[in-house]
């Protein structure tokens, strides 16, 4: 399969709607369409933090990632959380998540940011059997407080 990754363009609201509503189907939510309008336009918009890669290959949209980049208290340099990664059902297996994440490592190089991180569900072993390839697996828990 011939795979290309590039930049989320306006004229792939289409299909970058139909994997965003995947993944979020995959996590079990609901997000009102006011949200993902506002989504969409922030990751076309080049003043915000937030960016958008999509794998395109034979005349579909095969995957989406969303990085947001964002300064830190450890360290000089920004870092990139990684905070979403969908792989259309079809295209599973077939390199598509490797080939998104590797796309932010080297835009994350490019911009000279010093670290990628993201968390993902503990009941996700399929993506962390990728993930453990490609990053090392942090100890830290994740709390959140929905306000």
């Amino acid at each position: 399969m011939s795979l290309r990754i590039r930049p989320l363009e306006a004229e792939d609201r289409a299909g970058w709607a139909a994997l965003w509503q995947g993944y979020l189907r995959f996590y079990e939510e609901d997000l009102p369409g006011e949200v993902t309008e506002i989504v969409f336009q922030r990751l076309l918009d080049p003043a915000e933090p937030m960016v958008a890669l999509v794998a395109e290959g034979e005349g579909a949209l095969l995957g989406l990632v969303h990085c947001v980049f964002h300064r830190g208290t450890w360290s000089v340099s920004d870092v990139c959380y990684l905070e979403d990664l969908f792989t259309a059902p079809a295209a599973r297996g077939q390199g598509v998540g490797r080939a998104l994440i590797e796309a932010v490592y080297e835009l994350a190089r490019g911009r000279g940011v010093g670290r990628v991180y993201w968390v993902t569900q503990e009941s996700n072993k399929t993506a962390q059997a990728l993930y453990e390839k490609l990053a090392e697996r942090a100890d830290f828990i994740q709390y959140r407080k929905n306000l």
